[in-house]
């Protein structure tokens, strides 16, 4: 149970105890319990073998005003008939036309009859069987009140007779006990849910080489399609807790399974691929449920949990604004991620238009489907349709529905483009056959020409080609406005910093010191920071007299001349830039607090600092932010992962100005 508190804390941001109650009678448990209800948000029963828990989650649940949640019986329920909902759906089969075996009648196998009855599952369509067998109507060998509500009229007496004709099967008992006939005999594409653990009731490997056509799950990691109940129970208790829940009902379970088999269809982030080792997911026979380390989770099971206990009238508080909670519990488990749900947030009251050139890419597709699934706007796909539906293949989805597809070569927008082009060209060398290639054939140029004539609102590229040629594509047709340069946001759980530049130029003078410095304060208080800009370098007000020094000496003369509304000083050093210590040390210093904004003597140290932040851990690091140019377009870095896409996406809008 300790680790079960961590896991609530983990995984909901849960404060959990573990508390034991020292006794085997349920009368002496339930009276032990029932008076903690006015210091507890839950309960959750753990390790209480059936029948007592049946009696005792009841009696509590009657006694008490609190939900009494006991994981082992519902939360395997919940998380298995999320997995059903989406095995019949991926075997176009209905939920109500199917025969399903249930092996195991202790707490969770009940529970999963019982869970599969509310959704509709009709009585007869049901076996359930124990060690002794069948539970027919009759069978007096084992029984007990909660095994005798679910008896049916059958001549089927034992598992291998149950098993002739089935379309389900849920193991929830012993090793070993699924035979080779047993799997024959079963119909076609059955769907196997072997979740005995370690040792399930048949070998996946096994049950693979007899039914190629099944689909199967267990309960371990080492396979696809874990049944985990950390996957319900932390959720399940958030949402219950969010909404001050009296219970948790058969609603408030099923909205927590209808979630989580909605989410298994969605395409899967290249962090979850990344913690499971590369390994291929999207939804199909080997993925019908999350993973337990799908970061979304949270915001998705929670809310449903929530909305259902609302609906059913047992929540004692609502909740009016939806996005904002779901921005809230992501924020929870990530503070480092509350700036970037601010932004998002901003993105969401103003939809986009983003153009993504490289959109043939499985990331950039990726990017472009959780662009538009979460309501930040319409994304834009540069490339061939056969060969974006091929990259959809790979990622398990059959839909680009709502998501629009720009071919450059035979685009009815390309003669508008070509005579943009060339009108911008043609003194600088540039032949009009030269322009007509450009369009057609280079996406970099294709889609800055979009974003030009206002067929898009931002672009984002750079995972096929390097910065810098991708940048000067871009800026054949897109002009600079002023100083280019790259700003990088670093994230953290107590501060955000700005660095600059981390991207451009290699040594920049003084006077591009000065433009970068004012144009970056301005950026960090368009996302909401109150910028306060640090010249850093290795030397404090002076201490040096060194021609690095110098330039950064001449910089702050001509921000100075700017007569700027921020907080300006050095130069400095990181740790006086920081510290309140060090620059305490410096009564003179014109900054009232540590700087939020850090201006780099070189490209080197910049980079070679973001680069380092991100690497070695407890911090999110968003860009090289292309900062500069006259219409909102990014770079990504060639490795970058989708979330960075996205992250990029959101701060081409936030970073431009209107």
């Amino acid at each position: 149970m300790e680790g079960k508190a961590v896991l609530f804390k983990r995984f909901a941001d849960i404060d959990a105890v573990d508390i034991e109650v020292d006794t085997e009678d349920v009368e002496e448990f339930i009276n032990a319990v029932k008076h903690l209800g006015l210091s507890w948000g839950g309960i959750n029963l753990e390790d209480i073998r059936a029948p007592e828990c049946f009696v005792i989650e009841k009696r509590l649940g009657e006694l008490m005003d609190i939900p009494v949640f006991h994981d082992d019986q519902h939360g395997t329920a919940i998380i298995t008939l999320a997995g059903i909902i989406n095995a019949l759906d991926i075997t176009g089969r209905n939920l109500k036309n199917v025969k399903i075996v249930v092996n195991g009648a202790g707490a969770a196998g009940i529970a999963c009859v019982e869970m599969l009855k509310f959704v509709g599952i009709p009585n007869d369509s049901i076996v359930l069987c124990d060690q002794h067998g069948v539970m027919h109507k009759g069978r007096q060998l084992g029984m007990n009140e909660w095994k005798l509500k679910h008896t049916i009229e059958t001549k089927e007496r034992d598992l291998k007779d149950a098993m002739k004709g089935a379309d389900i099967f849920i193991g929830l008992s012993v090793r070993d006990v699924v035979s080779k006939e047993m799997l024959l005999s079963m119909n076609k594409n059955p769907i196997i849910f072997a979740l005995a653990n370690p040792y399930p009731e048949v070998n996946p490997e096994l049950a693979r080489e007899v039914r190629p056509d099944a689909i199967i799950a267990t309960g371990r990691s080492d396979y696809s399609n874990q049944i985990n109940n950390v996957m319900g129970f932390p959720y399940i208790f958030r949402g219950a807790l969010d909404v001050r829940a009296k219970s948790v009902n058969n609603e408030m379970k099923l909205a927590a399974a209808e979630a989580l088999a909605m989410l298994a269809r969605e395409v899967v982030s290249d962090e979850v691929l990344e913690a499971y080792g590369g390994r291929g997911m999207g939804y199909g026979k080997d993925y019908i449920i999350p993973t337990p380390f799908d970061p979304r989770l949270l915001s998705v099971v929670s809310p449903a949990v929530a909305k259902a206990a609302i609906n059913s009238g047992v929540a004692r508080r609502k909740i009016d604004d939806w996005d904002r909670y779901a921005l809230e519990l992501n924020s929870r488990i990530s503070p480092t991620s509350n700036i970037l749900n601010l932004m998002y947030g901003s993105v969401k009251s103003s939809p986009q238009r983003v153009i993504f050139p490289e959109g043939e890419e499985v990331r950039v597709i990726k990017a472009a489907l959780q662009w538009h699934g979460q309501g930040y706007g319409t994304p834009i796909l540069v490339g061939r349709v056969d060969k974006i539906k091929e990259s959809l293949d790979l990622i398990g989805v059959d839909s680009l529905k709502d998501i629009t597809i720009a071919n450059a070569a035979i685009s009815s927008r390309n003669d508008v483009y070509i005579d943009y082009l060339y009108s911008r060209l043609q003194r600088m060398g540039r032949l009009h056959r030269s322009c007509v290639r450009d369009v057609k054939t280079d996406r970099n140029v294709f889609a800055a020409c979009m974003l030009a004539c206002g067929d898009g609102d931002t672009l984002v590229t750079g995972i096929t080609r390097g910065y810098s040629e991708s940048l000067s594509d871009i800026r054949k047709v897109i002009d600079a406005r002023g100083e280019v340069f790259g700003l990088s946001v670093v994230v953290m759980e107590e501060r955000t910093l700005f660095i600059a530049d981390t991207a451009i130029n290699e040594l920049p003078t003084a006077q591009q010191l000065a433009d970068i410095a004012i144009k970056s304060a301005a950026a960090a208080r368009r996302m909401g920071h109150e910028p306060r800009v640090a010249f850093v370098s290795f030397s404090n007000f002076g201490s040096h007299s060194q021609k690095e020094s110098d330039r950064v000496r001449q910089c702050m003369d001509i921000v100075a001349s700017r007569n700027v509304d921020f907080e300006y000083d050095g130069e400095m050093s990181v740790d006086v830039a920081l510290k309140p210590e060090s620059l305490s040390l410096y009564p003179f210093c014109k900054l009232s607090k540590p700087a939020n904004v850090l201006i780099m003597p070189s490209l080197y140290s910049a980079s070679i600092s973001s680069k380092l932040l991100r690497e070695v851990g407890g911090t999110t690091v968003v860009g090289p932010i292309l900062m500069g140019m006259e219409k909102p377009v990014q770079i990504v870095q060639m490795t970058a992962s989708v979330s960075e896409i996205l992250n990029l996406a959101v701060l081409a809008t936030l970073s431009h100005p209107i």
